[in-house]
């Protein structure tokens, strides 16, 4: 059963979590993406990205569907 909650509720529900929450929360969905933390760009140390460089990459993604994955997230 899918949750039905706005997006405006879903922003309040975060904020109101405590950062131990939010942080359980995200892993569960990193796990659920099989991401792990600090996983990036082999070689690419992070201090290393600038701001502009990052938007490139969005940008980019946005342009090839098949690298963007599309679950829908049932808590």
């Amino acid at each position: 059963m899918k949750n039905q909650e706005s997006p405006e509720e879903r922003k309040l529900r975060f904020k109101a979590m405590s950062s131990k929450e939010r942080k359980k929360l995200i892993r569960e969905k990193m796990e659920v993406e099989a991401l792990q933390e600090g996983s990036g760009i082999l070689g690419k140390n992070i201090s290393s990205y600038d701001r502009s460089e990052i938007l490139d990459l969005i940008q980019l993604t946005s342009c090839f569907p098949e690298l963007q994955i599309k679950q829908s997230y049932e808590p």
